[in-house]
């Protein structure tokens, strides 16, 4: 199979905002020993692509760099001592960054199979906030089936792969968000109770909706205002799972109410996970493969861009205006 030597990429060839990308050929990539050469079909967008480029995010690639953490594709070329894929299988890769490209090389360790009747658009937005979330709620939050889940920022990625999971777990799910609109479309992903955080108080809400008991575990990917309050009204023995400051600002938290609780606070790094326990990874990614394909998950993209249009997608997902995925589709 012939393909060209140059393959568009959007680039990030010094920090700043979404605007300041460009879309340029570069080289066609080569599978080294261990790696797998992607024609990328679709690419999701996620919220530290709009931190990376900013150089605000835990992982700083040298420049220039592609953002871009997960994709999905059909393999082109393998390299030295790949024996488990073969080109033409239909992959989806979690990258960290690079995935905003035609071309896109990775290690064999970050590819996984697309679950059975998965298109490549689903595939994308399947990955990273599935994982994430079946990290947190299983792994770090131990939800058990019974217990009340509370889920901030619950309409976007990961907010609405945690309604789902703790639906498949068996909690009580209690979704907040800051827009009805935003509402409704946790409801349709299976959300018990709803809170307005914008127009209701927080507290005041997850106290009547559990009849003063509180949420036995809080899914927190936003930060900002929102952890203490969540925090102040969880149950006895509660968890609070710290995934991510979508908000921007990294709360400070009165420990003394860790104690008054006996409750715990509890760290979420999916992606230093994935290193260090590669084995939990691929049975949890499994996990979700058969759950997918038992129709109990369903990702929810809300809108797709052409690669050319990245920084309007980054724009819409740092103003904090998106249900769901967003995906890129590159042809």
């Amino acid at each position: 199979m012939t393909h060209s030597p140059a393959v568009k990429a959007v680039l990030c060839k010094a920090y700043g905002p979404p605007e300041s990308l460009v879309v340029e050929d570069v080289p066609s990539p080569a599978a080294g020993p261990g790696e797998v050469v992607v024609s990328v079909k679709a690419a999701s967008v996620n919220f530290p692509d709009v931190l990376i480029i900013q150089n605000k995010y835990q992982v700083k690639p040298p420049l220039p760099f592609s953002p871009g953490s997960e994709l999905a594709g059909v393999v082109r070329s393998v390299g030295a001592g790949v024996t488990s894929w073969k080109p033409g299988d239909p992959v989806m890769a979690i990258t960290g960054y690079g995935a905003f490209a035609e071309e896109v090389k990775a290690n064999v360790t970050r590819l996984l199979p697309i679950p059975t009747g998965m298109d490549f658009v689903s595939a994308a937005a399947f990955g990273l906030t599935y994982a994430t979330s079946e990290h947190a709620l299983c792994d770090r939050g131990d939800l058990k089936a019974g217990e009340t889940l509370l889920v901030l920022g619950a309409s976007g990625g990961v907010g609405l792969s945690a309604i789902e999971i703790g639906k498949v777990l068996g909690a009580r799910v209690i979704a907040c968000a800051s827009t009805d609109e935003k509402l409704a479309v946790c409801r349709e992903h299976g959300a018990d109770d709803t809170i307005n955080y914008a127009t209701e108080d927080l507290r005041d809400r997850i106290k009547a909706i559990t009849g003063g008991k509180g949420a036995d575990v809080v899914y927190d990917p936003v930060g900002g205002p929102y952890t203490e309050p969540a925090l102040r009204s969880i149950a006895w023995r509660g968890r609070v799972l710290v995934v991510g400051f979508a908000a921007g600002d990294i709360p400070k938290i009165p420990l003394n109410l860790t104690l008054l609780k006996g409750c715990a606070i509890v760290g979420v790094y999916w992606g230093e996970f994935t290193r260090r326990e590669p084995l939990r990874f691929a049975a949890a990614m499994e996990k979700l493969g058969r759950w997918f394909a038992e129709g109990r998950l369903r990702p929810h993209v809300s809108q797709t861009f052409p690669l050319e249009r990245t920084a309007d997608a980054l724009t819409l997902m740092a103003a904090r205006k998106v249900k769901g995925k967003l995906v890129l589709t590159i042809a």
